[in-house]
């Protein structure tokens, strides 16, 4: 848990010296694992955000990531496309890459409240540091608006490493969670 106050801290320092006001929390937790992610645009179209998980799920690992998206917010869908920064801190390997990935919702037209999609984000060994090889972290969503400014939702994520040294690739989450988003 130390790592995960530290990686909050050094978030709430990013957005902060960065000059964004985040306009948007997240905040998640599952069965062995609590995810928490702050966002917020530099200018129309163009987001700085971050996050931190921390997971039991097999090995102890929290998983740190920057990103700069371009994105885009309709009433009907919202997408974004970009670049991220991973760090990964696990028992069994350590290292960070350069990554792209993205998310997109559709809004259900006959309710509006409820919105469905997902996200994913891949790195390559090519762009990598330290023991991690390559990563990705995948997951799906059903969200909810209950009010204007506050989305709960269900979801599933996986997030995978393969570390130099290590067989195969490590599962270091998987599985359903619960979270809420508030946006200002």
């Amino acid at each position: 848990m130390r790592a995960m106050t530290r990686g909050l801290i050094g978030l709430a320092l990013l957005v902060g010296a960065s000059g964004v006001q985040a306009s948007e929390l997240d905040l998640n937790l599952g069965a062995d694992a609590v995810q928490f992610e702050a966002a917020g645009e530099l200018v129309e179209g163009i987001r700085l955000g971050g996050g931190v998980v921390d997971s039991d799920y097999r090995e102890d690992a929290t998983v740190f990531h920057a990103q700069l998206m371009g994105s885009q917010h309709t009433s009907r869908r919202e997408i974004g496309v970009g670049a991220r920064w991973t760090h990964y801190d696990t028992d069994v390997g350590e290292g960070g890459g350069l990554g792209l990935g993205g998310y997109g919702y559709v809004y259900l037209p006959s309710l509006p409240e409820v919105s469905l999609g997902g996200y994913g984000y891949y790195t390559p060994d090519a762009v990598t540091s330290r023991e991690l090889e390559e990563g990705y972290e995948v997951g799906l969503r059903a969200r909810y608006a209950f009010t204007p400014n506050v989305d709960g939702y269900l979801g599933v994520r996986q997030l995978d490493a393969d570390f130099k040294d290590e067989p195969g690739s490590r599962t270091l989450d998987r599985g359903a969670q619960v979270g809420v988003r508030l946006r200002f």
